[in-house]
């Protein structure tokens, strides 16, 4: 039963990381229109942050994915899409088919948090290069 928990754990991992990976990557390659989107929101410091999300994404994501480090990059994940969750997909101040989508969105970066919390909580599992 063990094997089969760490290979759940590494396919977890890679399932709960990929997404960051993907999207940091993304960002990455349209870094102009990231600053750009996050100055429309009103925030400051607009290519700062755009760096900073960058880093954090498909860094933490990186990390996540192959068991470096492992909780912490769940933990920080975890800590950055809250401040994400509710800048821009604040649905409560939506209507319509808009605010349906938004709350489908937060939704699911809540559950992305309940999965970062579990790593956090019980590791990376033996097939990282963390080793649990």
């Amino acid at each position: 039963m063990k094997n089969q928990s760490d290979a759940l754990a590494l396919v977890g991992r890679i399932l709960l990381g990929s997404i960051f990976v993907l999207s940091g990557f993304q960002k990455l390659m349209g870094f102009s229109g990231v600053a750009a989107g996050i100055a429309g929101k009103g925030l400051p410091m607009p290519e700062v942050l755009a760096v900073l999300t960058v880093i954090i994404e498909l860094g933490a994501g990186l990390l996540l994915v192959v068991g470096w480090k492992a909780r912490w990059a769940a933990f920080l994940l975890f800590l950055f899409v809250i401040p994400v969750s509710l800048v821009y997909h604040n649905f409560w101040t939506m209507e319509g088919a808009q605010a349906a989508m938004n709350k489908i969105q937060f939704l699911k970066n809540v559950s992305i948090m309940g999965g970062m919390l579990v790593v956090t909580a019980f590791g990376p599992g033996r097939y990282s290069v963390d080793k649990g």
